[in-house]
C-alpha cells in the first residue's frame, strides 16, 4: 500500500473497495491503519484492508451529486405562534394552542372520520373557502387562525363570545344561528369544554383579537 501515497487530482478520485464498489474522494490520506477519504471540508475513515487501491477519476468526472437533504418539517409550535402573533394578541395565541390541542393534538397529519385534516382541522369545503391548502401545515394554520379570529370578531359583543367562537368553529356559524346559541350536540359542547379546559381552566370569558 505504500504506493498509494497520499495525493490530489484535480478530477478527485476513486477508492476500490476489496467488495468491489467505488468510493468517490477529493483526495486521501494514510492516518495509522486507516485511510481518511477527503470530501469537500469533512472526511471518512476507511481500515487500509478494505480499500485495495485508487483510481483518478477521469478528467471530465464529476463528484456524485450528493442526494438532497429534506427540508425539516415546521414546527407545529412555531406555526402556532406566527399564526397568533398576526392575528391577536396573548390570550388569542392561548385560545389558538388550545384548540390546536383539541382539534389535532398537534399533529399535521391528523384526519379526522369527517374529512378534517391537519393542525388545525380543516374540512375541504373549508380550506377551500380560505384559499388554503388542508395539507400543507402552515396554510392550515394560518387559516385556522384566521378563521378563529374571524369567529370572535362575530361575536365579539356576546358575553358568550369564546364559546360562541367555538361552537362555530366546530359546527359552523349556521348551527349557532339555528340553535341560538352552542348547539346541542354532545361533540360539540365537549369540544367547547376540552379546549376551555386547556386554557386557564375554563375560566376563560372573553378574547381581545386583532392582527390584519
Amino acid at each position: 500500500m505504500a504506493a498509494l501515497a497520499a495525493c490530489r487530482l484535480a478530477a478527485g478520485e476513486y477508492a476500490v473497495l476489496a467488495g468491489g464498489g467505488l468510493l468517490y474522494a477529493d483526495r486521501h490520506e494514510a492516518a495509522g491503519g486507516s485511510w481518511r477519504l477527503y470530501r469537500g471540508e469533512g472526511f471518512i475513515e476507511l481500515p487500509q484492508e478494505l480499500v485495495i487501491g485508487f483510481e483518478p477519476a477521469p478528467p471530465s468526472a464529476e463528484a456524485p451529486a450528493e442526494p438532497p437533504r429534506p427540508s425539516p418539517p415546521p414546527d407545529p409550535r412555531s406555526l402556532i405562534a406566527r399564526a397568533a402573533a398576526r392575528y391577536g394578541g396573548e390570550d388569542f395565541a392561548r385560545l389558538l394552542d388550545s384548540v390546536a390541542r383539541v382539534e389535532s393534538a398537534y399533529r399535521p397529519d391528523a384526519v379526522s372520520p369527517k374529512g378534517a385534516r391537519g393542525l388545525m382541522q380543516l374540512m375541504p369545503e373549508t380550506a377551500r373557502r380560505l384559499e388554503a391548502d388542508a395539507d400543507d401545515p402552515a396554510e392550515n394554520v394560518e387559516a385556522g387562525a384566521r378563521l378563529l379570529r374571524d369567529l370572535l370578531l362575530k361575536y365579539l359583543h356576546d358575553r358568550d363570545q369564546v364559546r360562541l367562537a367555538l361552537a362555530a368553529y366546530n359546527a359552523g356559524p349556521a348551527a349557532v344561528e339555528r340553535h341560538g346559541g352552542a348547539p346541542p350536540y354532545r361533540e360539540t359542547l365537549g369540544y367547547i369544554e376540552r379546549v376551555l379546559e386547556h386554557y386557564r381552566g375554563g375560566k376563560l370569558t372573553r378574547v381581545a383579537s386583532g392582527g390584519r
